[in-house]
C-alpha cells in the first residue's frame, strides 16, 4: 500500500499560489493598497521560486502581466489564469497537497467560507478549475466531500498535525465532527499519525474560529513558535496563557518537549472604526530558502523578525507590510498557498 504523507511547509516547493483581489470583493475600498501588498509578495516569491496567480477577468490578467513586466519579473516565473473568485484567501480555498509515495496529489476539499460566514461558491471552484486549465501538470487531483481549510492545519511533515478544536470541530463546517471521527478521516486522507489539539487560543476579530496559522506554527519537527500575550490587561491574556500551557505539555514523536519560541502580540491593532483586528506574526510564509514575515508598522515587528530568524537560521527573512491585508481580518499566510515540489 502506498504511504501517504502531508509535507511540511519548509520542504521544497514548486510555487506559491495567489488569488488576486478585485473590485467585486470586500477589498474594493482598499484595492490599490492591497494590490500593492500582493505585488510585494509576488516580487519576493519570484526571487526564489515560481508563482501561480488566478484572477477575476482577462482584463485583470493583462493588467497584472503588464505590472509584473514593469517590475522586471521574469514571465517564465509566473503562471497566470483567469478564474472568477469571491475573495482572495488562497490558504483556505487552495489545494492541500499530499504525497502518495513520491507522487504529489492535490486534495480538493470543500470550502464554505469558515462555516457559511461569507459568499464562497466561486472560491470553492477555483482549485478544480485551475486543474482543468492545466495549472497543476505534475499532480493528480482527488475531490473530497468534506470541509477543510489549509489555515486550520499545521504539520511537521512526519505525521503530526497541530490544530484547534474550535475550528476542526465546528458544526457549521462538518455537522458530525468529533475528535475521533476527525482523527480517522485525516489519517486516511493526509497520512496523519496523531493530532495535537489546542483547546485554547483565539484572536479578537478572527473570522476563522481560531485557525492554527494565526496562533502556533511548526518551524521544524522539534520547534514550535506561538503567539504570547505579555499584558495582563489585554483580553487575550488568559486564553493565550492557557494555550501556552497546552503547548508546554505537548511532546514530539520522540517523547521530548518541543522547543517553544514565543512571538509577540501585535497589541491592540485596530481598524478605522477602532475595532480590534487579528494581527499576528504567526501568519508567516515559508518558501524555498526564505521566510516572508507579516509586518504592521509596529515596534513589535522587529522583535518578531529576530525571534523567527532564530527559528530559520538557513533562510533569509523578508518583512512584508500587511497593514492592508489585516483590514479584512487576514494576513500573509492566509492569502498564499504553497505548491510542493512536483505539482507543476
Amino acid at each position: 500500500m502506498t504511504q501517504i504523507r502531508l509535507p511540511a511547509e519548509w520542504e521544497p516547493q514548486d510555487a506559491i499560489m495567489l488569488t488576486w483581489p478585485h473590485a467585486q470583493t470586500d477589498w474594493a475600498e482598499d484595492l490599490p493598497a492591497v494590490e500593492s501588498t500582493f505585488l510585494a509578495i509576488a516580487e519576493l516569491v519570484c526571487r526564489y521560486q515560481k508563482l501561480l496567480i488566478s484572477c477575476q477577468s482577462f482584463e485583470q490578467l493583462e493588467a497584472i502581466a503588464d505590472t509584473l513586466h514593469q517590475r522586471h519579473i521574469d514571465p517564465a516565473q509566473v503562471g497566470l489564469f483567469c478564474v472568477p473568485s469571491n475573495d482572495s484567501w488562497a490558504r483556505d480555498h487552495g489545494p492541500i497537497t499530499i504525497y502518495g509515495g513520491d507522487e504529489p496529489l492535490l486534495l480538493d476539499f470543500q470550502f464554505n467560507a469558515w462555516g457559511g460566514k461569507f459568499l464562497f461558491e466561486k472560491d470553492n471552484q477555483i482549485t478544480p478549475t485551475l486543474f482543468e486549465l492545466g495549472a497543476f501538470e505534475g499532480a493528480g487531483i482527488r475531490h473530497v466531500d468534506y470541509i477543510l481549510e489549509g489555515g486550520s492545519i499545521e504539520t511537521d511533515g512526519v505525521g503530526t498535525l497541530l490544530t484547534t478544536s474550535t475550528c476542526l470541530l465546528s458544526h457549521t463546517r462538518n455537522p458530525d465532527a468529533d475528535k475521533n471521527k476527525v482523527a480517522k478521516k485525516l489519517a486516511d486522507w493526509l497520512g496523519i499519525k496523531r493530532i495535537l489539539w489546542l483547546d485554547h487560543g483565539h484572536l479578537i476579530g478572527d473570522d476563522t474560529d481560531a485557525h492554527i496559522d494565526t496562533l502556533a506554527r511548526f518551524c521544524s519537527p522539534d520547534t514550535l513558535c506561538y503567539v504570547k500575550c505579555e499584558n495582563p490587561d489585554d483580553p487575550h491574556f488568559a486564553d493565550l496563557a492557557a494555550m501556552e500551557r497546552q503547548l508546554q505539555a505537548f511532546t514530539d514523536l520522540e517523547g521530548e518537549p518541543y522547543n517553544l519560541i514565543a512571538l509577540p502580540m501585535a497589541e491592540k491593532y485596530s481598524d478605522r472604526d477602532q475595532r480590534r483586528l487579528p494581527a499576528t506574526y504567526a501568519n508567516f510564509l515559508i518558501i524555498d530558502n526564505a521566510v516572508l514575515v507579516p509586518a504592521y508598522n509596529l515596534p513589535s515587528d522587529e522583535i518578531a523578525l529576530q525571534r523567527l530568524a532564530a527559528c530559520f537560521p538557513d533562510r533569509k527573512l523578508h518583512p512584508v507590510d500587511c497593514t492592508a491585508l489585516i483590514e479584512q481580518h487576514g494576513s500573509l499566510h492566509c492569502v498564499t498557498m504553497q505548491l510542493p515540489e512536483g505539482v507543476l
